[in-house]
């Protein structure tokens, strides 16, 4: 890497370029690219749409009813279709997915593309005949196995819709994301094994299942435990056996629904974000390429779990949308020793490495200097919340020795694939900088009357019309919160984030932070909202209220604020007992604090700001609005 160094404004500013190295192997060589995609972002995303296989060519690229779009409309397509057989041409036996077990003394687990391909196959034939069809919805829950991939590419296959579940939920948010959906079926595992210990996922899941219209339930044997199964229950070795190893993909119309995906929403309840097969599939493809550079004896890993949307765009479709040989790893990144992930690394020649920003400071903390030679990497990356420089410029330095374009990638649940980046071949790499909004994609800074921010000044990160092919066309059932979440600060045309950001000037993308109240625990997005009601379901709360504050190493952590009725008395260790029990571990807090009010405004509102800024000994600002000032005193006896 060619580092360019200079002075501004009194202070150093630190930003590095492509090698020439790196400029040789990119698919993407010039930043011409940006002017040329500006100036006709649809025809860009079409020309990227023409490199994948349409049963179909679509007749209108794109149509956009405010707030509605649609993009590839009259066009049929098949994403499962684009993974497998597109590639069994030329890579019928190249690997396409190398898995590793958590514990070391088991082996590793190759797949090939045709591999692959037959065993999807057979399960899309057994979902038949399970009595599971095109629209019907199919709930996974699973852990990072080479299942979970097969069953998310054969539910595509056959047209079904699918919705996974992470893991480490609880029994309860599985079953919310069941009941709202309809699932007909649920795919799930006896177990798996997280740092030495095994997770009894098939107990969660019969619990999660009640009371819900889910008919039919599939078992993989992970761990081996022994299993009594119900009427309903199959296991998933037993179903495949002696399926035919063909099941013709279904002519899916670009807009039908291939996932949704449930995201925190500001109130409550979860969000069902809805993707489609036409626009989803060319964004996931051509995001990956032009980003991840991804050759044809590239190893990419991305290390985030299935259940998240970097999971399903870029640790499944993406990678083999590409065919590309991609990395799954069902345990712990420090487990069973802290450099776990430098032996993953080294042991499969790793050569693009996808992380969150919180795995990247636990590394610093963990080893501080790298010692293994990782010199089979090309590229790094960033994904789940903004990264801090120090973090940066130490897995820039010791990971990436200085070589590698370290991409900080910036998006979400709902825009279904990376949005802002710099691009390998271009640059530049700039710490804390996500830097370019991608090609084809056009986004603003707005100031709260609407008008676009000048450099350096902070305001509402929106994307504008034509909006990507691959984003959200919806909320599951809920028609008014997608308007009211996304298309109503700034009219029924411009989509808003909810993230607050700057450019410098060169037009470089900084985000500095969510403008709700969603917190960021290790890159897992929660709701104050959701988390705050699960705990005030218990009868001993009256209320509660929920903040987000700075972590070094998890980027957030959850403070929880409890007001007790009358007389009742309740444990700090109740409090992360409910929590754990309604969402699971990620959402266990690190304060509890028991006070006899919350600071709220005359009209009723409580002000967590008052409440962040407290823990973070920041300035409390205006308090004039508060209806009880008072209590800010004894809350802060309390946290002190």
């Amino acid at each position: 890497m060619e580092r360019l160094k200079k002075e501004k404004q009194g202070r150093t500013e630190l930003m590095w370029w492509p090698s020439k190295e790196c400029k040789k192997r990119a698919f993407v060589k010039s930043k011409k690219i940006y002017e040329e995609a500006g100036k006709n972002p649809i025809k860009f995303w079409e020309n990227a749409a023409k490199e994948l296989v349409w049963f179909k060519k679509w007749n209108k690229a794109f149509l956009f009813e405010p707030p509605h779009f649609k993009w590839f409309v009259g066009g049929k397509i098949n994403i499962s279709y684009n993974c497998l057989e597109r590639n069994l041409e030329k890579r019928k036996d190249k690997i396409a997915l190398i898995w590793e077990p958590e514990p070391i003394n088991e082996k590793t687990r190759y797949l090939s593309y045709y591999e692959l391909f037959r065993e999807v196959n057979k399960f899309a034939n057994a979902l038949k005949e399970l009595g599971v069809k095109k629209k019907d919805v199919v709930g996974i829950y699973m852990p990072m196995i080479p299942e979970t991939i097969i069953a998310m590419l054969a539910s595509a296959r056959i047209g079904a819709i699918h919705t996974v579940v992470f893991s480490a939920f609880s029994p309860e948010a599985l079953r919310i994301r069941l009941k709202e959906t309809n699932a007909k079926v649920l795919i799930t595992a006896d177990g798996y094994y997280r740092k030495g210990s095994v997770i009894n996922l098939k107990k969660y899941a019969d619990e999660g299942v009640r009371k819900t219209d889910v008919e039919k339930v599939v078992v993989v044997k992970r761990i081996g435990k022994k299993l009594r199964l119900r009427r309903r229950e199959h296991f998933f070795n037993e179903l495949i056996e002696g399926q035919k190893e063909y099941c013709k993909p279904e002519a899916m119309n670009s807009e039908d629904i291939l996932f949704i995906l449930f995201t925190s929403g500001s109130t409550g309840k979860p969000k069902g974000v809805i993707h489609v097969c036409g626009g989803y599939t060319v964004q996931a493809y051509l995001t990956t390429k032009y980003i991840f550079n991804l050759l044809d004896d590239d190893i990419f890993w991305s290390t985030a779990d299935i259940g998240w949307i970097t999971g399903h765009t870029y640790s499944c479709y993406g990678p083999l949308l590409n065919g590309a040989t991609f990395v799954l790893y069902e345990g712990a990144l420090d487990y069973p020793k802290a450099d776990r992930w430098q032996q993953m690394i080294k042991k499969h020649r790793v050569t693009v490495f996808y992380t969150a920003p919180t795995a990247i400071r636990m590394f610093e903390k963990e080893v501080a200097k790298v010692k293994e030679k990782l010199d089979s990497l090309k590229i790094i990356a960033s994904v789940g919340e903004p990264i801090n420089e120090e973090a940066w410029l130490w897995f820039f330095k010791e990971v990436g020795k200085e070589r590698c374009p370290l991409l900080d990638t910036y998006w979400q649940t709902e825009t279904g694939g990376i949005l802002i980046t710099s691009l390998p071949g271009v640059g530049p790499f700039k710490p804390t900088f996500a830097g370019l909004p991608f090609p084809g994609v056009k986004v603003s800074i707005l100031d709260e009357k609407g008008n676009e921010c000048k450099a350096n000044e902070k305001g509402n990160l929106v994307v504008l019309p034509p909006f990507p092919p691959g984003m959200l066309r919806g909320i599951y059932k809920n028609e008014k919160k997608y308007r009211e979440t996304y298309f109503s600060k700034f009219g029924n045309k411009i989509y808003f984030t909810s993230d607050i950001a700057y450019k410098d000037e060169k037009g470089l993308i900084r985000i500095v932070g969510r403008s709700d109240d969603v917190i960021k625990v290790a890159a897992h997005r929660l709701s104050t909202g959701e988390l705050e009601n699960i705990v005030e379901k218990d009868k001993r709360v009256s209320e509660c209220a929920v903040v987000g504050i700075p972590d070094k190493i998890k980027g957030q952590v959850i403070a929880v604020f409890v007001v007790t009725k009358t007389k009742e008395k309740i444990k700090k260790e109740e409090i992360n007992e409910i929590l754990v029990k309604g969402i699971g571990k990620i959402a266990k807090p690190k304060f509890v604090f028991f006070v006899s009010e919350l600071p709220k405004t005359r009209s009723g509102k409580i002000m967590r700001r008052i409440l962040r800024n407290l823990l973070t000994k920041q300035p409390l600002g205006d308090i004039s609005t508060l209806q009880n000032p008072r209590c800010v005193e004894e809350i802060k006896k309390v946290i002190s």
